[in-house]
């Protein structure tokens, strides 16, 4: 039997035009010859023959598990070794398929080009609404492929890229892809290699994307910048309910930055931080995010670096936060105290659904050693505070002034004196004043040693000092960074409510565009028509073009654009004389005549100068008239000499 070829597959009908004839025809009558191809095609071979015809034509073994299980609607091809060929076979069987909606392909080495041919079959193929791609090698070369793919399908709800090998650049692509796609609710980008300037594209991402709900970005390098860029973008986000970020070392300083976003997020739910280098110093920092949050319910911190003191950080947040909507809280790895356990007690009187998970009872809070105290330092407090001299203590038992006593002697004067000194403290300063072990003790080593325990301890304070600056320094860098990426991706016009009551005003310009859902949905429905096989027949693929000039991008229409924030600054369309306001917010003509009219009338802050204009002349005014007051008394005094001699 001879192997049909790729054509005959796609359009199997004798009264259709050959390949050639149909080139010379024009594409409305291709679109119609292509249509009804494909139905007398449907009713002459199943979807499992188009697939053994398909195996055929590109060379590959067929997948049984395929042909048997075909008209179900859950397609797992785990571990079956496809390759990018086996990929192809696979496309062309399921381009007319209706039953399968999820389509699970992981570990089979799709690897760049494979994803091409699945580009080409979502474009298709309306039926597919979840798709696995994990651990496919399809690294950086097949990174814009699945970014076009995430752009032109209309039915695909959650996708899964884990463990595919990109890097920062990739993340780009899959931020312009996702600022104009809504309809993908799940993505999966575990296991990869996003570091700082992933997480800053991450971050756009979140603040331009309306339509993503659960993201894992678990085992990536998201740290420093990167983990601040990201939570930047998380905390304008409006959609996002369940994050995870285990195992990405986001640490203190992510830590900062997350509770910052939580101050004024409200719709996440669940949060994993797990295994990210928090300390307990971390875990306060997030707390204070925490008491301003009332949507999050499930915290993840296990495998930290957190001890007791964290722990009851984490329960006061929910004890001392009555709008708290915390119900779990995972610190596994922690052994906790007793004090722990009443805290918690108390707690869940009055937030019964409180579930904190511990490893167990047997933690201790660590505590510093009591600081040794120092007998010559006590010697010199005890005669500062009676106001003495060393000469006035020691002169009963040194009669002769030459400052060395004694060891006998010097230990009886110190045992009954008042002063606070143990017996193994006294000891010690007795060794130390005799060193030389000859039974005499200089206590005017006393006298230098004062002078040494002053500067050790104004050298002691300024290590304190030094080490608390380059703290707050930290973290005001952190913070200002924090801010400097919250204002490059949040629009212009849009306005954020600080937990205060304080508004802040976000300057920075917005990088992507959010395309409205239905004139995207239009548009793509428009050129579904095009899609078929014949597509993937060719080494090139063709994106859809729009007008049959240019590839189709949502974004190519300026009319089209719009923003994932409302834009304040528009006027009512209503209004006759109003102008259309850009992406930079221009200015109406309502707006221009009034500052014609007015020159002060376009801020607030230009009308201040000339309020201040006025305020040095009345300042000059009043001492012009306490001059002219002095003069006059100068004059009455020069008229009465005689008053002023006497």
């Amino acid at each position: 039997m001879s192997i049909p070829s790729f054509e005959e597959l796609s359009l199997k009908d004798e009264d259709c035009l050959s390949p050639i004839e149909s080139q010379a025809t024009d594409t409305e009558s291709d679109q119609e010859l292509e249509s009804d191809g494909k139905k007398k095609f449907s009713k002459h071979m199943s979807i499992a023959e188009v697939y053994l015809e398909a195996c055929k034509l590109v060379g590959v073994v067929p997948v049984s598990y395929f042909i048997r299980n075909h008209s179900s609607p859950t397609m797992t091809l785990t571990y079956h070794g496809l390759g990018p060929l086996g990929c192809k076979a696979l496309a062309i069987a399921l381009v007319s398929d209706v039953h399968i909606r999820t389509l699970e392909l992981a570990y089979n080495r799709v690897q760049a080009e494979g994803v091409k041919y699945l580009a080409e079959l979502l474009r298709a193929n309306f039926t597919i609404q979840h798709l696995d791609l994990s651990n496919n090698h399809v690294k950086s070369e097949g990174a814009e492929h699945v970014a076009k793919m995430l752009m032109d399908s209309i039915s695909l709800k959650s996708i899964k890229l884990s463990g595919n090998g990109f890097l920062d650049d990739d993340a780009k692509h899959f931020t312009e892809a996702l600022s104009t796609n809504f309809r993908i609710k799940d993505l999966d980008l575990s296991h990869n290699k996003f570091c700082g300037k992933g997480g800053e594209y991450l971050g756009q991402l979140l603040a331009n994307n309306e339509g993503v709900e659960v993201l894992d970005l678990s085992w990536n390098h998201l740290r420093m910048k990167g983990a601040v860029a990201f939570s930047a973008g998380l905390k304008v986000n409006t959609m996002l309910k369940h994050l995870d970020l285990s195992w990405n070392g986001f640490g203190n300083e992510g830590a900062l930055a997350m509770g910052e976003a939580l101050k004024f997020n409200n719709t996440l739910v669940h949060l994993n931080l797990s295994n990210n280098c928090i300390t307990n110093e971390g875990v306060s920092m997030l707390c204070r995010g925490l008491d301003y949050n009332e949507t999050l319910r499930v915290l993840l911190l296990a495998y930290n670096a957190v001890t007791v003191e964290g722990a009851l950080a984490l329960v006061n947040v929910v004890k001392n936060s009555p709008k708290t909507a915390l119900e779990q809280i995972n610190i596994c790895n922690v052994l906790v105290n007793e004090n722990f356990v009443n805290l918690l007690e108390l707690t869940c009187q009055e937030h019964p659904g409180l579930d904190v998970q511990y490893e167990g009872v047997g933690g201790f809070i660590a505590q510093k050693p009591p600081k040794r105290i120092d007998p010559m330092k006590v010697i010199q407090d005890y005669l500062d505070k009676r106001k003495l001299r060393l000469w006035d203590f020691f002169r009963n038992i040194d009669k002769d002034g030459t400052m060395r006593v004694p060891v006998t002697d010097f230990r009886k004067a110190v045992q009954q004196s008042s002063i606070p000194l143990s017996r193994f403290q006294i000891e010690e300063l007795i060794h130390r004043l005799d060193r030389d072990r000859t039974g005499m003790v200089d206590y005017r080593g006393l006298a230098d040693t004062r002078k040494q325990m002053v500067r050790d301890h104004r050298r002691q304070l300024k290590k304190v000092e030094s080490r608390q600056k380059k703290e707050k320094q930290k973290s005001d860098r952190i913070l200002k960074t924090f801010q400097t990426a919250v204002e490059a991706v949040t629009p212009r016009s849009s306005m954020i409510f600080s937990p205060g009551g304080a508004k802040e005003d976000s300057g920075g310009p917005q990088p992507f565009s959010a395309t409205p859902l239905s004139s995207w949905h239009h548009i793509v429905m428009s050129n579904s028509s095009r899609y078929s096989i014949t597509n993937m027949s060719g080494d090139h693929v063709h994106l859809p073009m729009l007008g049959g000039t240019s590839p189709y991008r949502p974004t190519s229409s300026p009319a089209m654009r719009s923003y994932s924030q409302p834009n304040l600054l528009v006027d009512s369309s209503n209004s006759p004389t109003s102008k259309s306001i850009s992406a930079q917010g221009v200015c109406s003509d309502l707006e221009t005549d009034y500052s014609k009219l007015s020159p002060t009338g376009n801020s607030l802050t230009r009308s201040r100068p000339a309020l201040n204009t006025q305020q040095p002349e009345s300042k000059a005014k009043t001492k012009k008239l306490k001059k002219r007051k002095v003069k006059k008394h100068g004059v009455k005094d020069s008229q009465n000499p005689t008053k002023s001699i006497k």
